[in-house]
């Protein structure tokens, strides 16, 4: 039987990632407060005036700045104040919809990113959906068959932090995932449309502890499979509700 054993929100884009118990989906959106908000960098090509979802290239994020993989969060829905963690910074709560919270979590955000790269700008938000890597409004489905054979290609345990995912699934064999594109599944009392792959990046090799890039999951990907996919894009056709232990059903 296959079934959920873990559910991962990142309020921020790129910045930070909470454990959930249980979460209500919507048909056509994305996980509630996932990617939320994102940080534009200095070279962005976004319009404030005018926010529509963008390429992760515009924003912070740990392919551009590794240490800051490391970050944990924590948010209050009720307030928009989000609790930020780092191993090498003190702790923050912010409220990234305030102008004068917004500045705080720029200048600390700023501390931790890569000097060499361009530094992070402002926040920046959709109207209607989160900030997620897909241009389509999607959610990202793992299975830890899949984690434990990178983790046995790496040759030491991958952290699934890693992936930033929503979904972790224990059950399906190893790449199994990938069979599904183009069909339908239930997770609980909600239903995706399963779409593509998800491409992974550089954020993948960084360890989610210390914010060090320490292993090729790249290079492994590539060479015992023949790419550098990891996980897959869901697209919620049903609204329903998801937490752990709930089950998966191909349709």
């Amino acid at each position: 039987m296959a079934n959920v054993i873990n559910l991962w929100r990142h309020p921020i884009k790129g910045v930070g990632r909470e454990q959930l118990d249980t979460v209500a989906l919507t048909a056509g959106k994305t996980m509630p407060w996932d990617r939320h908000w994102a940080i534009a960098h200095t070279d962005a090509k976004v319009d404030p005036a005018n926010p529509e979802w963008a390429y992760c290239m515009n924003f912070a994020r740990a392919a551009r700045g590794y240490r800051l993989m490391a970050i944990s969060s924590q948010l209050d829905e009720a307030s928009g104040i989000i609790t930020l963690k780092h191993p090498d910074l003190e702790t923050i709560a912010v409220n990234p919809d305030n102008s004068d919270d917004a500045k705080v979590l720029i200048k600390w955000i700023t501390e931790i990113s890569n000097p060499d790269r361009s530094l992070p700008a402002q926040i920046f938000k959709a109207p209607d959906r989160g900030m997620t890597d897909s241009g389509t409004a999607s959610l990202s489905i793992y299975t830890k068959a899949s984690l434990d054979a990178l983790s046995k290609a790496v040759g030491s345990p991958l952290d699934q932090r890693r992936f930033r995912g929503n979904i972790w699934l224990d059950g399906p064999d190893a790449w199994e995932e990938f069979n599904w594109i183009g069909q339908r599944i239930r997770i609980g009392s909600a239903e995706f449309e399963i779409t593509e792959p998800v491409g992974r990046c550089m954020a993948t090799t960084v360890n989610p502890d210390t914010g060090l890039s320490d292993c090729a999951t790249l290079d492994a990907l590539q060479s015992n499979w023949g790419h550098k996919d990891f996980g897959v894009f869901g697209v919620v056709t049903k609204s329903g509700t998801v937490s752990i232990a709930d089950r998966l059903e191909v349709l």
